[in-house]
C-alpha cells in the first residue's frame, strides 16, 4: 500500500480493502468449488448426471448476498468519496496549470511554481486548468485524482496533507508523445516554514548568482516548461523546430498569411513564447504551441535566449 499522507486516505483505503477482500474471498472460494466438483462429481464417482432445478433458497442465495456485499461496496466507496467532492470554504487557493508535458502552480499572490508547495494540516484547493488537451492531476499518497478538462468551469480539487514531505504528482490521463515525463511533486511543509516560504518578497525575482552558467540556467527553464517535447536539440522537427543553431539566422515565417524572412533574434522568440502563432516558421501549423504570458518572465526569456546562443557552439 501507497504511502498515506492525506485526510482522504481512510476512506479510500477502507473501501479499497472491502472490495480486495470479497474479490479475493469469491476467488478462493469458487476456485475451491471448482476443484470440489470436479472430484465429486467427476464421470467415475457420478456417471449418471442429477439435474438440480427449482431451488428458491439457492436462487434467493445467490440474489441477497451478493446484492448485499454489492451495497457494502458502495456504501464505503460513496462515504469516502463525497468528502473529495466537497470543498471546505475556506483554505489556500491554488491554481494548476497543465500542458504538454509540465505542471505548474500558480498561487494568490502571483506566486508561480513548478512544484506544488503547501503547508501540513491545511486545506487546499486546486483549481484545474488544462491549457492544451485532456490531463489528469493524480497524487497518490493522497488518494485524490481528478481530470483536467479543457474550459470545464469549477474543475477543482482538494486536499489536506497530514504528513510533512515530498510526494509525486502524475498526470494519469495519456495526454501525447511525453506523457510518462509529466511529473511534478508536492512539498508540504511546516505551517511557519510555508508562510516564510509564501510572503518571501525576493521569491518572485530570479536570483542570478555572479558566476552562474547563464545557458545552463536557460537549459533548465526550457526543461521545466517541457519545451524540449516539441522541440528537439540535435536539428531534428518534431511538433515544432528544432532550437538546435538556429540563433541569429534567417528564417522564414508565416505572418497573418503571408511569408516573409525575420531573424532569429531575442525579439523573434520572446513573441514566440508570448505570442507563439505570430510567426509560423515554414512547414509548421499554428495553434500547436499555447502562450507562456504570466508565466515566463521577461528575465526568465533573457536566460533561455542565452541557452539557445549555446546552441550554435
Amino acid at each position: 500500500m501507497i504511502l498515506g499522507a492525506s485526510t482522504f486516505v481512510e476512506g479510500v483505503d477502507n473501501a479499497f480493502m472491502l472490495i480486495l477482500g470479497i474479490s479475493f474471498f469469491f476467488l478462493i472460494g469458487i476456485s475451491l468449488t471448482i476443484i470440489l466438483f470436479i472430484y465429486r462429481y467427476n464421470q467415475k464417482k457420478n456417471p449418471k448426471a442429477t439435474q438440480v432445478k427449482d431451488s428458491v433458497a439457492l436462487e434467493l442465495t445467490w440474489t441477497i448476498i451478493p446484492l448485499i456485499l454489492v451495497l457494502g461496496m458502495f456504501y464505503y466507496g460513496y462515504v469516502g468519496w463525497i468528502p473529495m467532492k466537497t470543498p471546505p470554504s475556506e483554505g489556500i487557493e491554488v491554481t494548476a496549470n497543465a500542458r504538454m508535458w509540465s505542471f505548474n502552480f500558480r498561487y494568490e499572490n502571483g506566486r508561480v511554481s513548478d512544484k506544488l508547495y503547501v503547508p501540513v494540516d491545511t486545506a487546499v484547493i486546486v483549481n484545474l486548468n488544462a491549457l492544451d488537451v485532456l490531463h489528469s492531476f493524480y497524487i497518490p499518497a493522497f488518494r485524490i485524482k481528478e481530470d483536467m478538462v479543457p474550459g470545464l468551469a469549477n474543475n477543482r480539487t482538494w486536499f489536506e496533507a497530514t504528513k510533512t514531505g515530498t510526494y509525486t504528482i502524475f498526470c494519469s490521463e495519456y495526454c501525447g508523445l511525453q506523457h510518462s515525463y509529466m511529473l511534478s511533486e508536492v512539498v508540504v511543509m511546516e505551517q511557519d516554514e510555508f508562510w516564510e516560504w509564501y510572503e518571501d518578497p525576493d521569491a518572485m525575482v530570479v536570483q542570478i548568482p555572479d558566476d552562474a552558467n547563464l545557458a545552463l540556467l536557460g537549459r533548465q527553464l526550457v526543461e521545466r516548461n517541457g519545451c524540449i517535447a516539441c522541440h528537439s536539440l540535435d536539428g531534428s522537427s518534431l511538433v515544432g523546430p528544432s532550437f538546435a543553431g538556429r540563433y541569429g539566422e534567417t528564417i522564414r515565417v508565416t505572418t497573418g498569411g503571408q511569408e516573409r524572412e525575420i531573424v532569429y533574434d531575442e525579439e523573434y522568440v520572446k513573441r514566440s513564447i508570448y505570442e507563439p502563432d505570430a510567426d509560423i516558421s515554414l512547414g509548421f501549423r499554428p495553434g500547436q504551441m499555447i502562450s507562456y504570458e504570466g508565466e515566463i518572465t521577461e528575465a526568465e526569456i533573457d536566460l533561455i535566449i542565452e541557452f539557445l546562443k549555446s546552441l550554435n557552439e
